[in-house]
């Protein structure tokens, strides 16, 4: 790391994790020793507040990291095309611009890239005009660190693609890779106290001045947005409390001991999910990070995978990672925000994409995403054939006039592989199944009763 020119904050948080793992000091929280995190506010409940008083202390800090890989691209995913033309990278500019404008504030916009994603995207970003940071960069960068050979530990060698050696940490490097870039102390410079992170691909997750008021009101220093657990959530991450202290801790699923799996399962008990929609107050943030030498030494992730992730026969590998919300049990005093499932909508899939693609969302002048009304909680379940639809260019391709009506339907599961016309309409629960490839007319109505 030191000679690819790594941080030495960066080379020590990676020493942390690669210390831990080596030791088999893992990080599991086991259900005798946790709590249901107790009674949350709501996010609708959150009393009116001054916006421009807000805004003026807040940034907005978006993760940008990824490529869609799981869609079949090499490009940033906030780089997809979502609604009405517009992208992610579109979208999230729009939105922050139009508040700036409405409430007179600098507002930075600011993004966490990768070296996979950052030329693509600050490309992008001059296209559209760029952003007005108040002299701040439009982006900083999160570390690389190197992947292990799982066989030795050691770092792995692929002298066919070396890039290939090196993986990005997870989206908990968030906080060092803050410090590490200078842009912590030069926000807090500025004046800004709060920033609100959270992942490039989740256009639900709008700024809302009332949570600014709702921290400072009462000096949180850390705030996640939580959604009600459902049977769908069951392998999220849920928030508890531990039982020695009443600390927050968030726990996922490579937390669990395998004895406690049915109870982690159990969405009813524990009932708050992470949404990765997080609040960080920059001062305390500044503060911790000095204390430790820029480390928060947050939950392992050990992610296990080949060298080369399209050839399956490559070495494997071990990828340390941490998560951004596990950072929760780093901040005393704490706290969760329930929030609608309205903004807790990322794209993850193709089926996902259609959904945002289709009439059941509408764009609004200021740029914000959202479902129609009578759809907000009732979103149609889609389910496209994986042989045919789950890399995003044979999706494309299927859909080549866009996507049907959705906002009258209830479901649509499609087998095989169907091509779909202009200006179709889906209608209640509709499942399509061929056994060759099909077109279907445009104009056509599937109606499912």
């Amino acid at each position: 790391m030191r000679a690819a020119g790594a941080h030495e904050e960066a080379i020590r948080s990676f020493e942390d994790g690669y210390a831990r793992l080596v030791s088999g000091g893992g990080s599991l929280l086991a259900t005798a020793d946790l709590e249901p995190a107790g009674e949350v506010p709501a996010f609708e409940d959150l009393p009116e507040a001054d916006p421009a008083q807000a805004l003026a202390q807040t940034a907005l800090i978006k993760l940008n990291g990824g490529l869609a890989t799981s869609m079949g691209l090499q490009e940033p995913k906030s780089l997809i095309q979502v609604h009405g033309g517009h992208t992610f990278l579109d979208v999230i500019v729009g939105q922050s611009q139009a508040l700036r404008e409405r409430y007179g504030v600098k507002l930075p916009l600011i993004l966490m890239d990768s070296d996979a994603t950052r030329e693509a995207t600050l490309a992008a970003l001059a296209s559209i005009g760029g952003v007005d940071n108040d002299g701040l960069d439009p982006d900083f960068l999160q570390s690389m660190i190197p992947k292990l050979d799982a066989s030795t530990l050691g770092p792995v060698r692929w002298p066919d693609a070396p890039a290939l050696e090196w993986c990005p940490p997870g989206h908990g490097d968030v906080y060092g890779a803050l410090r590490r870039s200078g842009m912590l102390q030069a926000l807090r410079e500025r004046g800004i106290r709060y920033a609100m992170i959270s992942n490039a691909d989740n256009l639900g997750a709008q700024l809302d001045p009332r949570i600014v008021a709702h921290m400072a009101a009462r000096e949180i220093p850390f705030l996640m947005e939580v959604v009600q657990g459902t049977e769908a959530d069951r392998k999220g991450g849920h928030v508890a409390r531990r039982r020695v202290d009443g600390q927050l801790v968030l726990r996922e699923t490579a937390q669990t001991p395998d004895s406690d799996q049915e109870s982690f399962r159990d969405y009813r008990r524990w009932r708050y999910y992470n949404t990765n929609t997080l609040w960080v107050d920059l001062d305390v943030l500044s503060e911790r990070l000095e204390r430790t030498g820029g480390v928060l030494s947050l939950p392992l992730i050990v992610n296990r995978k080949t060298v080369d992730p399209r050839d399956k026969r490559s070495t494997e590998v071990i990828q340390l990672e941490s998560a951004m919300g596990a950072a929760i049990e780093s901040f005393p005093g704490a706290s969760l925000l329930l929030v609608p499932r309205t903004r807790f909508a990322p794209v993850k899939t193709t089926d996902d994409l259609l959904v945002l693609r289709s009439d059941v969302y509408t764009i609004s002048d200021d740029m914000v995403v959202a479902p129609l009304p009578e759809r907000a909680h009732n979103l149609p379940y889609v389910e496209l054939d994986q042989d045919y639809y789950k890399l995003i260019d044979d999706f494309e391709q299927r859909f080549p006039a866009g996507p049907p009506s959705l906002r009258l339907a209830e479901r649509l599961v499609v087998s095989g592989d169907v091509t779909f016309g202009a200006d179709m309409i889906v209608l209640g629960a509709v499942s399509v199944s061929v056994d060759q490839p099909t077109t279907l007319d445009a104009g056509t109505t599937l109606d499912g009763g």
